[in-house]
């Protein structure tokens, strides 16, 4: 089930989402090999980062809130991951933050003359104090940030949205007519809470984080329908996808590729290779091809 998007053709259309699995190519290359067609790097940042104090996940049943905190070991700090990655045998997306536009544009960059594939710039964290979603619900800093990376790289621009912002499809719209390659929707939602009541303390150390995993599908799904209305750019459409059924479900709503995340928890790294098989056998069952669906919840 190869699929094109933008300049690369990929085995199948699953993407590994952004800080699920680290920047390490032994680790993504086992990803690859358990079927994953486009593999997201964790996010890069400015400087040097821990993130948040455990506990910073908690498993909810129908999904997970997290709250790790954007840690990074900072662009100027990570020569071994990328001389590893040069002989790289699979396709990477290289996920970039900061806390204003000059650090976006610092850091992306210098990231792009280590020729990833793509470059994401998260403009959607719900669980850092200073970090991503501020430029992610505002017209005007979507477009100056995406104006502005776009100016210094060389490969494909991805921007990945929050269902934070009062109107998503206004958000993509405005990111590509800034430049913007490809959108990715969306990021955790949120931000969310858990407490315990014997405590009476808020459980995350960040007190709130962004929920993920089969309970926010819904919020997905409509954020992508909304999305393909507003956009001709292809679409990541990332969301509680955990399943070969929920994969095509985001297709019709207008998604070119699927992210997966937390289901890699659920399902294991496996999940790639299980969630492309399901998509085949559903498309065969029905006589359709991936072409056939996409965006097909749009027909009247």
């Amino acid at each position: 089930m190869s699929i094109r998007f933008l300049h690369k053709i990929l085995k199948n259309p699953t993407v590994l989402a952004s800080g699920i699995l680290g920047n390490s190519k032994d680790i993504l290359e086992r990803v690859h090999e358990n079927g994953c067609g486009l593999m997201t790097l964790k996010s890069i940042g400015p400087e040097p980062r821990d993130g948040h104090k455990n506990p910073t996940v908690i498993d909810l049943g129908c999904g997970m809130i997290n709250a790790v905190g954007l840690p990074s070991p900072g662009y100027l700090n990570m020569e071994n991951e990328w001389e590893a990655l040069e002989n790289r045998n699979f396709p990477i997306i290289a996920s970039v933050y900061g806390s204003s536009i000059d650090e976006y544009r610092k850091v992306a960059e210098y990231v792009s003359s280590k020729k990833p594939d793509f470059i994401e710039i998260n403009i959607s964290c719900p669980n850092s104090e200073k970090h991503g979603m501020i430029f992610g619900i505002n017209r005007e800093s979507s477009r100056d940030v995406v104006s502005a990376v776009k100016k210094v790289i060389s490969v494909p621009l991805i921007v990945k949205l929050t269902p934070q912002a009062p109107d998503i499809a206004d958000i993509a719209r405005t990111c590509e007519d800034a430049g913007a390659d490809a959108i990715c929707a969306i990021n955790t939602l949120g931000p969310g809470m858990v407490i315990d009541i014997e405590s009476k303390r808020p459980v995350l150390s960040f007190k709130k984080g962004g929920l993920s995993g089969p309970m926010i599908k819904p919020v997905a799904v409509r954020c992508v329908f909304d999305i393909y209305k507003a956009v001709s750019i292809p679409i990541i459409g990332l969301g509680g996808i955990t399943t070969g059924e929920d994969a095509v479900e985001m297709v019709m709503a207008g998604a070119s590729l699927v992210g997966i995340g937390t289901a890699v928890r659920y399902r294991g790294i496996e999940v790639f290779q299980k969630v492309a098989g399901e998509m085949d056998d559903w498309l065969a069952d029905h006589a359709l091809s991936l072409t056939d669906i996409k965006g097909a919840a749009h027909n009247e």
